[in-house]
C-alpha cells in the first residue's frame, strides 16, 4: 500500500493542471521480515523483493526519463549524488531495505553507461553490470528498532517512553486486556515456546500478533486449527489499536515525538528545494524507518479520520504493511523545464507563489526540529535531529 501525500507550505491554493514535481521526500518503511520475537531479527528474501519492487515503482513514477511524474531535473539513468539523500537508522532490517529499494531506484546501468575510459586508453567496467552506490546516511534515532517488540525503544525521549507507559493505567487499556483474555488463552499451544503463560495476553498484542503473522506466510508446518484468518484479523486489529494508543494520544503531544520528528525532517528537506531553487540538491530524499513514525505521524495530521471505505475503522489507524511508503511532494503547475536541473543562471525553477497543491482536509502539524525544543518536550539531552521548528500542514492526495 502506497500512502500518497503532499507538503503544504503555507502556500495558496490552487487547481493543478500539468504539473512539475519539484522535490519528493519518501518515508518508507522496511520489507517482510523474520519475528521480532525470535531475534536476530533479519530481512527476508520476500522483504528483499517487497522493497526493490517499490524503488522500481518509485523510479517509474519520479526518475525514469519517461516517469508519470518526472522530478524537474534529475538524473535519470546515473545517479547524481547530489540530487538523492538517503537515510535509515543503523537497523538490519531498515538498512538492508534502504539499499534495496534504492537498487530498484537506480538500478544497474549496463556495460555502456558503467564503464570510464582512463588517460591510456584502456576501458574500466564497473562491477555487477554498472551497479551503482548510493550512500545511506545513518540516522539516530530508530537505531535498532527492529530488534525491539516495544514500540519506544528506540525513541531516546523519556517523556515519550513514560507516556506511552500511561497506557497501561487507562480504562481502555485494562478493558481490553480482561476482554480478551480468554481469546489470548486458546492461542497458548500456538505461542507457549516463545511466552510464558503471563505474556500471553493483550499486553504483548503486538508481539503475538507478528509471530503469528510471519509464521503464517514462512512456516509451512503451521496447520492449526487455532489460526483461522479471523483469528489472524481479531490478532491484527487488537494490535493495531495497541500499537496506536502507544504511539498517539491526543492530550499527550509529546508521545508522538517520532511524528513530530519527522514532521521536521520533511519540511526541512523540501524546504530546501526551494530556497536552493532547485540546485541539485534534495530533489529527493529516502529515508527508512519503524512503524512508530507511521502511526504517530497519522494521528497529529488528523488522518485516521480518513476512511478505510471498507467498514472497518479508518484508513490510518493501523501499522502499515512491509515496504509501505509516505510519500511527499512539492510541485506546481506553472511552466517549468522539466530537464532543467536549476544549475544555470535562467533557471525556470518557479516562484513562491506559483508552488501549489491541492485541496483537501487540512491538519496542522507541530513539527519538532530544534535541539532547544526536543530537549524541552523529552526532557535532557536529545540529541541533535535537525534544526528549525514551524508549522506545517498537510494534505491527502487522492
Amino acid at each position: 500500500m502506497l500512502f500518497s501525500f503532499l507538503l503544504v507550505l503555507s502556500l495558496p491554493f490552487g487547481t493543478y493542471a500539468a504539473e512539475t514535481v519539484l522535490g519528493v521526500y519518501i518515508f518508507s518503511r522496511h520489507g517482510d521480515r523474520t519475528a521480532k520475537s525470535t531475534p536476530p531479527v533479519n530481512l527476508t528474501d520476500l522483504g528483499y523483493s517487497q522493497v526493490f519492487t517499490s524503488g522500481t515503482y518509485f523510479r517509474n513514477r519520479y526518475v525514469a526519463s519517461n516517469a508519470s511524474s518526472r522530478i524537474a531535473g534529475v538524473n535519470s539513468d546515473i545517479v547524481r549524488q547530489s540530487q538523492i539523500t538517503a537515510s535509515a537508522p543503523l537497523d538490519t532490517v531498515l538498512m538492508n531495505s534502504a539499499q534495496g529499494f534504492l537498487q530498484g531506484l537506480y538500478p544497474p546501468v549496463g556495460s555502456t553507461l558503467g564503464s570510464e575510459t582512463l588517460r591510456d586508453g584502456s576501458v574500466v567496467q564497473a562491477p555487477l553490470n554498472g551497479y551503482q552506490l548510493v550512500p545511506i546516511q545513518t540516522v539516530s534515532s530508530g537505531t535498532g528498532s527492529e530488534d525491539s517488540v516495544w514500540l519506544q525503544g528506540s525513541s531516546n525521549c523519556a517523556q515519550a517512553i513514560a507516556s506511552s507507559k500511561d497506557y497501561s493505567s487507562t480504562a481502555d487499556y485494562n478493558d481490553l486486556l480482561a476482554s480478551t483474555e480468554g481469546f489470548y488463552k486458546t492461542l497458548t499451544p500456538l505461542l507457549n515456546e516463545t511466552f510464558s503463560p503471563e505474556e500471553i495476553s493483550y499486553k504483548n498484542a503486538y508481539a503475538i500478533y507478528d509471530l503469528l503473522a510471519v509464521a503464517s506466510i514462512h512456516n509451512a508446518s503451521l496447520a492449526s486449527p487455532l489460526l483461522t484468518p479471523s483469528t489472524l484479523t481479531h490478532l491484527r486489529t487488537l494490535a493495531h489499536h495497541h500499537e496506536f494508543s502507544l504511539a498517539y494520544n491526543a492530550s499527550a503531544p509529546v508521545r508522538a515525538i517520532a511524528g513530530s520528528t519527522l514532521a521536521a525532517q520533511i519540511l526541512q528537506s523540501l524546504n530546501q528545494t526551494i530556497t536552493t531553487r532547485g540546485r541539485n540538491h534534495n530533489k529527493l530524499t529516502v529515508e527508512f524507518g519503524a512503524y512508530a513514525s507511521f502511526l504517530s505521524f497519522f494521528g497529529l495530521a488528523d488522518l485516521t479520520r480518513v476512511p478505510s471505505g471498507a467498514g472497518d475503522g479508518g484508513f490510518f489507524d493501523g501499522i502499515p504493511g512491509f515496504a509501505s511508503a509516505m510519500v511527499f511532494e512539492l510541485f506546481t503547475d506553472a511552466e517549468v523545464d522539466a530537464d532543467d536541473d536549476g544549475g544555470g543562471e535562467e533557471s525556470t525553477f518557479p516562484a513562491v507563489e506559483d508552488l501549489k497543491c491541492i485541496a483537501g482536509s487540512l491538519s496542522p502539524v507541530r513539527a519538532i526540529g530544534d535541539r532547544v525544543d526536543l530537549e524541552g518536550v523529552c526532557g535532557g539531552d536529545a540529541g541533535v535531529c535537525g534544526r528549525g521548528t514551524g508549522a506545517v500542514v498537510w494534505g491527502l492526495r487522492e
